[in-house]
């Protein structure tokens, strides 16, 4: 139910033997870090304690290096599979109340058509909780008070609206439980026992409005209304189900922490930041109170609201150096699983024992990555050409100056995502090949309030590719960049950004590679999927209206553009995209080969928004690096046998146009 409006959000990807004139500089780089390392499966990582502290989980490999959950019993060493996913590999997973369950999700090749799964941890049993075709399961909610159900939304009468399923996790019965929601629900809220109490839906004019009742026999009452300019998510309800907890930035420039009274509609504001939107919220899952905020500023700053977790966080805070979350914790509060985030290391896992406040190390994601030179990731800020300051993260080469070096703009997706502190494989892989790597969070991005959200309204390809290209002008004055030698890359919004780059302000990019990104903004906009249907009137206030502007919407299409492309392209999609479908690329390639302009082209045939199977990553990986190092001069890992290509899932369709 939880679909908000991160339309455009992929993870950053990316690399065969060229010989390559490299500088003194570029010689004198840290020995070469594997891609392999940098993009393979992690050994281990997203650890889970069960609600009765009997049990650790975590995600890992097996003997064909596909993802599984793993379990232990904790204070043993009796590590085994639970699951056994034959191709994809499981990426998300959580424990149920019951004790006796995990549930993860799996779509097929990349469609987006998730089902969920239940694996019963002694018996070993997989069940598929959502047996239906051509469905999407969103979980809503699941509650230690109502340990044997978890509330499902499922599309099965209308693809676009996602009605509540309880779910009896020992007999897989499904039944509907709220028939009355309307098609423009975007999330729904429950109280202890899984009753839909409050439940946000969109407005014709692109804004929303939340509904509440005071039981769950009562009848529903609107609550709060938000302007489209405005944001609002509706986060639990306190035990006692009187509150409401939300995070909201009406009457205030940032997401503030808020609760509302569902009797009075009385609002009491927790916390706030006169920049910062809250970022996070730790949420006890019994007592139903939110213990400490997060705000992401430079980095991640906690922001403690229970004194009787205060000295956790200060102990947990100490352990080491690095942001760290709570990822998890037991029913009775005593042990939690803490991870810290690094700029320029694996992800740290710790036990933390509340009794002792003591912390010992579990694992850290991936253990070859300790003890490597590599770049650290510093945040920087300039002024945009209208005034407007933007923030961002600078990472170089470890060992060699940072002057006049090739460089990589980097383009977050989203486009209402940000970049953030920590360790980024793209990152790491172009300052270890001897690149700069620029990151800017321009207008658009979230995270800094609603104002500067709201002034990358309608300005796909306008002010929001200004920012970026203020960031090149930035880096270059500052000496860093090789103003001949730059770069760009990203993943949907950011592949977006890359084609607009490249047709737009044709003399800035010396090459560019695009991964998934639209080149036509009608066509992307008229085939938004079923499910992202409640959300298609934020899309035209905030990017423009296909109907009614298409001018608007055609002069910030790289796709009309495309002649005057001079840079190098490389394009690679995933079939299965639901998101962003293969003919946003499959159009821009044609009319490039027809100009003929330099592309090329790839397709994952088994994969979607995404590229998530370990030997698509790689490829897309080693066809990257190979690109950037002819076009920009950057060093270029040789290629292995056992990244061989092409692939069977891998086609080359509309050829390649040089």
């Amino acid at each position: 139910m939880k679909i908000k409006y991160r339309f455009l959000v992929a993870v950053p990807l990316v690399a065969s033997t060229l010989l390559v004139n490299v500088s003194a500089s570029i010689a004198s780089l840290p020995p070469i870090v594997p891609r392999s390392i940098l993009f393979g499966n992690p050994e281990r990582k997203n650890p889970r304690i069960s609600p009765d502290g009997k049990y650790l989980t975590y995600l890992a490999p097996d003997n064909k290096n596909v993802m599984q959950v793993w379990i232990r019993t904790i204070g043993q060493q009796d590590d085994r599979i639970l699951t056994n996913d034959q191709k994809r590999g499981i990426q998300t997973y959580f424990w149920t109340y019951d004790g006796e369950h995990l549930v993860y999700q799996q779509d097929t090749d990349g469609d987006e058509n998730w089902h969920f799964y239940a694996v019963n941890v002694k018996t070993e049993k997989v069940r598929d909780l959502t047996p239906y075709e051509d469905i999407q399961a969103q979980l809503i909610a699941l509650d230690p008070k109502s340990p044997n159900e978890i509330l499902v939304g499922l599309n099965l009468k209308d693809p676009r609206k996602h009605d509540p399923y309880r779910i009896n996790l020992k007999t897989g019965k499904a039944k509907l439980d709220t028939a009355n929601l309307g098609n423009n629900v975007v999330d729904a809220v429950t109280d202890p026992q899984l009753n839909i109490r409050a439940y946000e839906a969109t407005t014709p004019d692109g804004g929303s409005e939340l509904f509440v009742r005071e039981a769950a026999s009562s009848p529903w009452k609107t609550i709060h209304k938000w302007e489209p300019d405005e944001e609002g998510d509706a986060i639990g309800f306190s035990r006692d189900g009187k509150r409401l907890y939300l995070k909201s930035n009406h009457d205030a420039n940032a997401n503030r922490l808020i609760a509302i009274n569902v009797a009075t509609g009385k609002e009491t504001v927790i916390a706030q930041d006169p920049q910062y939107d809250i970022s996070e919220t730790f949420l006890n899952p019994v007592e139903r109170e939110i213990e400490a905020v997060g705000f992401y500023k430079e980095k991640l700053e906690w922001k403690v609201l229970d004194k009787s977790i205060a000295s956790d966080f200060a102990a947990i805070a100490k352990e080491r150096r690095g942001e760290f979350k709570i990822v998890d914790r037991d029913l009775a509060n005593k042990t939690w699983l803490v991870g810290y985030v690094v700029d320029d290391g694996p992800i740290y896992y710790y036990t933390y024992n509340r009794n002792s406040k003591k912390s010992t190390l579990l694992f850290s994601n991936q253990s070859k990555l300790e003890g490597l030179s590599l770049a650290q990731k510093k945040p920087i800020s300039y002024k945009s050409r209208d005034g407007l300051t933007i923030h961002g993260y600078l990472s170089t080469p470890v060992g060699i100056p940072s002057k006049n070096l090739p460089t990589v703009l980097l383009v977050h997706g989203g486009p209402w995502d940000r970049d953030t502190w920590g360790f980024n494989p793209m990152v790491q892989l172009l300052a270890n090949r001897g690149y700069a790597v620029l990151q800017v969070n321009f207008r658009g991005s979230n995270g800094y309030g609603k104002d500067f959200l709201n002034a990358g309204n309608r300005e796909w390809g306008g002010k929001m590719q200004d920012d970026l290209i203020d960031g090149v002008n930035w880096i270059v004055k500052q000496g860093i960049a090789n103003p001949k030698k730059i770069g760009i890359t990203g993943n949907s919004y950011g592949g977006y950004a890359t084609l607009a780059g490249l047709t737009f302000t044709p003399d800035v990019f010396a090459a560019g590679v695009d991964i998934v990104g639209p080149s036509n903004l009608i066509t992307l906009l008229k085939s938004i999927p079923p499910f992202l249907e409640p959300v298609r009137k934020m899309y035209s206030y905030r990017v423009g209206d296909p109907e009614k502007e298409p001018d608007l919407l055609k002069s910030r299409s790289p796709l009309f553009f495309a002649d005057r492309i001079k840079a190098p392209l490389l394009i690679i999609h995933g079939a299965n995209d639901p998101r962003v479908k293969q003919v946003e690329s499959e159009q821009i390639v044609e009319a490039m080969r027809k100009a003929k302009k330099p592309v090329e082209y790839i397709v994952y045939e088994d994969e979607g928004h995404n590229i998530v199977r370990p030997e698509n990553r790689l490829n897309l990986i080693v066809k990257t690096e190979e690109f950037f190092g002819k076009h920009l001069g950057g060093r270029v890992e040789p290629l292995r046998e056992s990244i061989s290509d092409p692939t069977s899932n891998i086609s080359n369709r509309l050829g390649m146009s040089k």
